[in-house]
């Protein structure tokens, strides 16, 4: 098992890592749409859809992977009406992918730092 970091995408708020690899597989913690460089979160669901994405990206690139690599991916919405906005917004990250990687979509009753999106995906090594 390894443990990944990269300070492209925001450090963990807790006593976790931003991913971890298991042989080929690398799952990521839940990445909150937290701007790395400003610290900022985004207004909107599906602006903070768009930014948790660009985080996971930066994640899977620390390892030499891309979009295309991820199998999985889990949103988390602390309001399900956010759904059709951020299913825009990811739909718009992975439109440029080999195919759109398996998905589930939940509303939670509250996300840390009260974000709208947070998202986590497993992805596989070639």
């Amino acid at each position: 098992m390894k443990r990944i970091h990269t300070e492209s995408a925001p450090a963990a708020i807790g006593p976790y890592s931003q991913a971890t690899t298991v042989g080929n597989m690398v799952f990521t913690s839940g990445q909150l749409p937290i701007n790395p460089e400003t610290k900022n979160i985004p207004e909107t669901a599906a602006d903070q859809c768009l930014q948790s994405l660009a985080n996971v990206k930066s994640i899977l690139e620390a390892e030499g992977l891309t979009l295309d690599n991820v199998m999985k991916a889990t949103v988390f919405l602390s309001d399900l009406n956010d759904f059709v906005d951020v299913n825009k917004a990811y739909e718009s990250v992975f439109k440029d992918c080999k195919g759109f990687p398996a998905r589930t979509a939940v509303e939670v009753a509250r996300l840390p730092m009260d974000v709208k999106v947070e998202i986590e995906v497993i992805a596989m090594k070639p």
